[in-house]
């Protein structure tokens, strides 16, 4: 029933969408943290940058910004990411895509952190002498980041999801594997099934484990 898989790297497929999910999550928490700074800001400048950053890019379609950055920054613009090879540009770029992207829904998550955090404290750090940054730092992130493990957890799976907006661009993740598949396979409910339960297996723990954690770490107020 399941020979016709012989043919297919099922594991390796998976295998790079787990590597898209992991460097694109690490570069969008931090990414996104930086844009969640400057939003709350005392620079003017800077508020606005995050806010237009955030309300534009939220609102273009994910697969726009993935081809874009294949289109646009490196046929057009000639950016190779330090990648020389065809497919390794395209994994690179596809991170790239998914950091911009996926920034902008951390930075909110953060932000709703942020805004936890009792404004007697920031006012008591700032009449000891404590800048900006060193507020941010010491006192309003560590408790911001305890109360929303949460909704970055749903931001993470959904970054997870998302992955399979790569194929766009040909990179060999699950869904190009998939999209293969069906072409060549009459075993279209299948194949699906089979997908379905590799995207739950990656999932379903990483919502489970984190769930469990922002138990474990809740600010109580």
């Amino acid at each position: 029933m399941f020979d016709f898989l012989q043919g297919y790297d099922l594991l390796g497929a998976f295998w790079v969408t787990v590597q898209l999910t992991v460097y694109s999550a690490i570069g969008s928490l931090i990414w996104g943290t930086l844009l969640a700074a400057m939003r709350v800001s005392p620079v003017p400048l800077m508020r606005g940058f995050g806010t237009v950053y955030v309300n534009i890019v939220r609102n273009i379609p994910l697969t726009v910004i993935i081809v874009f950055t294949s289109l646009g920054l490196f046929q057009t613009l000639g950016v190779s990411m330090g990648a020389d090879r065809f497919t390794t540009i395209n994994f690179r770029l596809a991170v790239l895509g998914f950091i911009a992207y996926t920034s902008a829904f951390v930075c909110e998550a953060v932000r709703s952190g942020i805004n936890t955090v009792p404004l007697g404290q920031v006012e008591a750090a700032r009449a000891i002498g404590l800048s900006f940054p060193q507020v941010l730092r010491e006192i309003v992130l560590p408790q911001a980041f305890r109360s929303v493990v949460g909704p970055l957890a749903n931001v993470l799976i959904a970054l997870t999801k998302n992955t399979t907006v790569a194929a766009a661009i040909g990179v060999a993740e699950a869904a190009l594997l998939m999209r293969e598949m069906i072409e060549n396979e009459a075993q279209l409910i299948l194949i699906s099934a089979i997908f379905a339960a590799g995207f739950i297996c990656l999932t379903l723990p990483t919502g489970l484990f984190l769930g469990w954690v922002a138990k474990k770490v809740a600010v109580k107020r």
